[in-house]
């Protein structure tokens, strides 16, 4: 009886080493059409395009479903990537998903916000900071420009401002104490 277990042990172990030997060969190099048109799209995650994510919309463009030109915060410029990846002509932005407004970002009105937290389970990229009942703020190096937290704001504190840091800069801008002559 205990040779039968340590052959079939044995036996276990040799089919497992040679099922982890042919899944690790056998893995497609090349990456998968999808993965190419995911990587050209900005990751708002927005839903501009009618679909709830970049992923689901380059699978759509993957099965040919929909166009290419639904991706307002990506612009011309994401419309001309996937057009080359694709060997498509580009197309002008489909004006039914929204206007392209590249460099934008939300700014919240602290003094205005009344803490109710709308904006923040309406930010796909969690760019918006705060707690209920407590001012909220958002994160300019996240934020992805896309709006989805303008509708649900009750006060409309929020508004999208140009985003004129240089992100090389942004950080030690931010982080930077306020010298005396700044301060007045």
């Amino acid at each position: 009886m205990l040779e039968a277990v340590i052959a079939l042990g044995l036996l276990a172990a040799l089919f497992g080493a040679v099922l982890g030997f042919a899944s690790a060969r056998l893995q497609p190099r090349e990456e998968s059409l999808v993965e190419q048109i995911n990587e050209r799209l900005p990751q708002t995650q927005c839903a501009q395009c009618g679909y709830p994510g970049c992923r689901p919309y380059a699978e759509a463009i993957a099965r040919e479903e929909t166009d290419i030109n639904r991706c307002p915060p990506g612009g011309e410029h994401t419309v001309r990537a996937l057009a080359d990846l694709l060997d498509r002509d580009p197309r002008p932005l489909d004006p039914s998903c929204g206007s392209s407004t590249p460099g934008q970002v939300a700014s919240i009105d602290e003094s205005l916000c009344i803490g109710c937290a709308r904006c923040l389970e309406a930010c796909p990229v969690d760019a918006i900071v705060g707690a209920h009942q407590y001012m909220h703020t958002v994160i300019r190096d996240e934020c992805t420009g896309c709006e989805l937290c303008l509708e649900p704001c009750p006060v409309d504190c929020i508004d999208m401002v140009s985003n004129t840091l240089d992100p090389r800069t942004r950080l030690t801008d931010i982080a930077r104490p306020i010298t005396a002559t700044e301060s007045g």
